[in-house]
């Protein structure tokens, strides 16, 4: 009885939630079933990759290679850093008087502030995220120093490799780098999911709203943006 007047108590808070997985997980789905038959911005930056790589190949000197990668270690490096300080802050927030902030979360307009219990389950969410965030992050950065390893260990141009060997190298090289980004991409995307569930602070329809708008926003940029138009009218053959 107890129980079921519980849920009855949060009964919009729990389907606010069911709608932000469905949101959060099911753009992942998406994403990853569409790039295989759809044009998206990892679609074409795949094949970027594979020139790149086939260029550094043919190049004898590879130190402008090396520092691409390099570059990219540090953008990754940086939003992994960054990630340890917001949950650190985080965790700050939840050891502190959380009265306070209800009180004062609760002077804004249409605020639905309950009790303690679910403000804390709320700051959970976000650290859940952000831990999942770093994980990727951290694991993207792994495997932009394994592009890094598999590039020094091509054969170079005086080898004379076959050229299925250097097909390979190409197919290997582009799909670890790819991985590496795709991971990186989907660290960024929970950032932005992490906003809406900063509207589950006011109240619960915000929260699915934000959540719903946050999925258009990145279909938009993924699939519909200008930023794809240019790529896939110069992408490589």
């Amino acid at each position: 009885m107890i129980l079921g007047d519980l849920l009855l108590d949060n009964i919009g808070n729990l389907i606010s939630v069911a709608w932000f997985l469905l949101c959060f997980r099911g753009y992942f789905y998406y994403t990853w079933l569409r790039s295989i038959d759809t044009p998206t911005l990892a679609y074409a930056m795949h094949r970027f990759r594979k020139q790149w790589i086939r260029k550094a190949l043919r190049r004898e000197n590879r130190i402008a290679d090396t520092n691409i990668i390099a570059n990219l270690e540090r953008s990754v490096s940086f939003f992994a850093s960054t990630t340890l300080f917001i949950l650190a802050g985080l965790m700050t927030v939840l050891g502190t008087s959380s009265e306070t902030v209800i009180t004062m979360l609760s002077d804004i307009p249409f605020s639905d502030q309950g009790s303690r219990g679910q403000w804390e389950l709320k700051v959970l969410l976000l650290i859940c995220l952000f831990v999942y965030a770093f994980f990727k992050f951290t694991w993207s950065l792994r495997q932009f120093g394994q592009v890094s390893v598999m590039l020094g260990g091509v054969p170079e141009q005086h080898e004379k490799a076959s050229d299925e060997l250097i097909d390979r190298c190409i197919e290997s090289i582009s799909t670890m780098a790819s991985k590496a980004a795709g991971n990186f991409n989907n660290g960024l995307r929970t950032y932005y999911f992490s906003m809406a569930v900063l509207g589950w602070f006011v109240n619960f329809f915000i929260f699915m709203l934000l959540s719903a708008l946050v999925v258009a926003v990145l279909y938009r940029r993924e699939f519909r943006s200008d930023t794809l138009a240019i790529m896939m009218s110069n992408l490589p053959d």
